[in-house]
C-alpha cells in the first residue's frame, strides 16, 4: 500500500468522498454529519491523503489542524470492497506518524456512537485513542463519539 498526498482533483477520489459522505448520512442524523466536503478538504489547515496499490484507490483519511498542537483525524473511508484489508489502520499510523512529525501533543476525532461505526471505534481503540469530551467546535451529542490520543514528545 503507498499513501500519497492528495489534491483531491480525481473523479475516482471524489467518487470515493462522496460515497463517504453518503455513507455518514445513512448512519447519522443530518446535523451530526461533521464529514468535510470537497472544499473544506482544500482549506489549508487540512491535509488529506490517499491509499492506493498499484493504480487501485483503496482509502483515504486527512488530518485538520484545529488548534496549536492538537490535530484531528478527519475524512477516513475505506473502499466497501477494501475493507478489513488494513487499509484504515496503515492510513491511521500515517496520520499519528504525521500528527508527531508536526510536534502535535494530541489527536482527537469525532466518530459516530452507533453500531455502525462499532468497527472504527475499535479501531482507534487498537492505536490507544480513548473517549474524551467534545473538542474544539463540537457539542456532547448523543450520536458523536469523541477519542483522543496523547502524543509523546
Amino acid at each position: 500500500m503507498e499513501i500519497r498526498h492528495d489534491d483531491l482533483s480525481g473523479k475516482d477520489v471524489q467518487d470515493l468522498l462522496t460515497r463517504h459522505l453518503q455513507t455518514c448520512a445513512l448512519h447519522s442524523p443530518p446535523e451530526n454529519v461533521f464529514a468535510l466536503d470537497l472544499d473544506s478538504l482544500r482549506a489549508p489547515e487540512v491535509t488529506f491523503w490517499t491509499v492506493w496499490q498499484q493504480e487501485v484507490l483503496l482509502g483515504c483519511g486527512a488530518l485538520k489542524e484545529i488548534a496549536p498542537g492538537h490535530g484531528e483525524i478527519k475524512s477516513m473511508h475505506t473502499c466497501q470492497h477494501q475493507r478489513g484489508k488494513g487499509v484504515a489502520a496503515c492510513m491511521v499510523e500515517f496520520i499519528i506518524n504525521e500528527a508527531m512529525r508536526r510536534h502535535y501533543q494530541r489527536l482527537s476525532l469525532e466518530t459516530g456512537s452507533m453500531a455502525a461505526f462499532a468497527p472504527a471505534h475499535k479501531l482507534y481503540q487498537k492505536f490507544g485513542f480513548s473517549e474524551c469530551p467534545p473538542f474544539g467546535d463540537y457539542r456532547l451529542d448523543p450520536h458523536s463519539l469523541f477519542m483522543t490520543l496523547r502524543l509523546a514528545r
